[in-house]
């Protein structure tokens, strides 16, 4: 849970940095959100989670 929280806040600090810095307009943004809203309700949603879960195991189990 604390991983997908801190995932969902850096994305939504790099949509505002792009939005702000003119790289990203508001319109694409707002169905850059829509579609992520509207995928996690679809039946890939299960597979991107776990795939998500794999790749911060493996940032976290390197030691530097």
């Amino acid at each position: 849970m604390a991983i997908s929280l801190s995932v969902v806040l850096l994305l939504a600090i790099v949509l505002v940095v792009l939005m702000r810095g003119g790289s990203i307009k508001a319109g694409p943004a707002i169905v850059a959100v829509l579609f992520g809203f509207f995928l996690a309700s679809t039946g890939m949603a299960p597979a991107i989670n776990n795939f998500l879960n794999s790749v911060a195991d493996s940032v976290s189990a390197i030691h530097f």
